[in-house]
């Protein structure tokens, strides 16, 4: 099974390699002015923040090509360091010293508080710095003070729905995609209707959001030392 996961990384890369290899083929030449094109075509992107209507609509392919890439990462990381197993800590137990104490009340207030940031900077990115990348960097360091302060163990063992949640953001992405080229604009790979396109622009950051800040998490925590924080003696 381990050397089916392996060959599937490898085939999963190879192709990931061909498809970069494509996009950087299809660059437009040096004559032309891509900043005069976009602010001229703004008003059908769906959003008015020319980054956002950059990465999410007229070069959609970068984006999807990106989230690809972190979770292809993910997937390697985790075919390396093996089956991670469940190690259940309680806070209460292993961490009572007054320091980590005050760590762990501050994760508490903290990391809803970052959540909060994050939903924001998800909904102003249709119109202002911010956006799914940024949102889902938030939410991932939420995640990793919540294992640095004893909440959340390291090398846990995803559940299915935590996997599902990874991988959702590109799921999303790739339906949208796939559904406006078979239904809107035949044989265009990443067409929104105009009428649409801030909804669905909406939506596939929703669920960027959620799947880079799982990603980045997963990645932390594949790779950090788990073993419990015992208290020194005086």
């Amino acid at each position: 099974m381990r050397k089916l996961f392996n060959s599937l990384i490898i085939i999963l890369s190879t192709v990931l390699g061909l498809a970069l290899i494509c996009t950087i083929l299809e660059l437009p030449p040096p004559g032309v002015r891509l900043p005069e094109q976009l602010l001229a075509r703004l008003g059908e992107s769906g959003v008015i923040h020319p980054v956002t209507a950059v990465l999410l609509n007229f070069r959609g392919y970068d984006t999807l090509l990106e989230v690809a890439v972190l979770l292809l990462a993910l997937l390697c990381v985790l075919a390396q360091t093996g089956t991670m197993k469940q190690q259940t800590i309680i806070a209460g137990n292993l961490f009572t010293r007054s320091d980590l104490q005050t760590l762990q009340w501050l994760a508490r207030i903290l990391v809803p508080l970052m959540i909060l940031v994050s939903g924001y900077l998800l909904w102003v990115g249709a119109h202002r710095p911010g956006g799914a990348f940024q949102a889902g960097a938030v939410l991932a360091a939420a995640g990793v003070l919540l294992n640095l302060s004893g909440l959340l163990p390291a090398r846990v063992a995803p559940t299915w729905i935590l996997r599902v949640a990874m991988v959702s953001g590109l799921l999303i992405f790739l339906i949208v995609a796939t559904a406006g080229m078979a239904i809107t604009y035949p044989g265009l790979l990443l067409q929104y209707p105009p009428a649409w396109a801030g909804v669905l622009i909406l939506f596939i950051e929703a669920g960027l959001t959620l799947s880079l800040g799982l990603i980045l998490t997963g990645l932390f925590l594949s790779l950090s030392d788990s073993a419990p924080i015992k208290e020194t003696e005086e």
